[in-house]
C-alpha cells in the first residue's frame, strides 16, 4: 500500500480567494437592499394609494383610517427605509476595501452589522468574521498596507 504524498496548501491563495468570494458577496448584499428598498417604495406606493382613494373607501362602506394611522406607517417607511440604504453603502463600501484589503475593523464592523439581516446577511457576516479574524487573513493585509 502507497501512500500519497501530502496535498500542499498555500494558505495565502486560499485566503485571497476567500476575500475575493467575500467581496463580490458583500456586493450581492448591497443589490439585496437595493430590493429592500424597492420593495418599500412600492409598498407605500400602495399604501398611500388605497389609503387616499374616496372611490375605494365608499364601497366598502367603512370610514377612511385617521391621518395619524398613516403617519405611524410613514415614520415605519423612513426607518426601514434608511436602514436599507444605509446597509446598501456600508456593503458597498466594505466589499471595496475587502477587495483591496484595506480597512479589516470596517468590514469588521460592517459584518457585524450584517449579522442583523436574517438569514442571508447573518451567513454573510458571519462568514466575513470567520475569514477576517484568521491569522493568515491579517498578514495579508499587513503586507498589502
Amino acid at each position: 500500500m502507497s501512500e500519497l504524498p501530502p496535498i500542499f496548501r498555500d494558505q495565502r491563495k486560499i485566503d485571497a480567494g476567500h476575500l475575493k468570494l467575500l467581496s463580490i458577496f458583500h456586493f450581492v448584499g448591497a443589490g439585496l437592499a437595493m430590493v429592500g428598498i424597492l420593495f418599500i417604495v412600492l409598498h407605500f406606493a400602495m399604501f398611500h394609494f388605497v389609503l387616499n382613494d374616496q372611490k375605494f373607501w365608499e364601497q366598502t362602506k367603512q370610514t377612511l383610517p385617521p391621518r395619524e394611522f398613516f403617519a405611524m406607517f410613514k415614520v415605519l417607511y423612513v426607518v426601514f427605509g434608511l436602514w436599507f440604504l444605509i446597509s446598501c453603502i456600508l456593503n458597498v463600501i466594505s466589499g471595496l476595501f475587502l477587495s483591496a484589503r484595506k480597512y479589516r475593523p470596517f468590514s469588521l464592523v460592517v459584518a457585524a452589522i450584517n449579522c442583523l439581516h436574517f438569514p442571508l446577511g447573518t451567513v454573510l457576516g458571519v462568514f466575513t468574521i470567520v475569514v477576517l479574524v484568521r491569522d493568515s487573513v491579517g498578514e495579508l493585509y499587513e503586507t498589502n498596507q
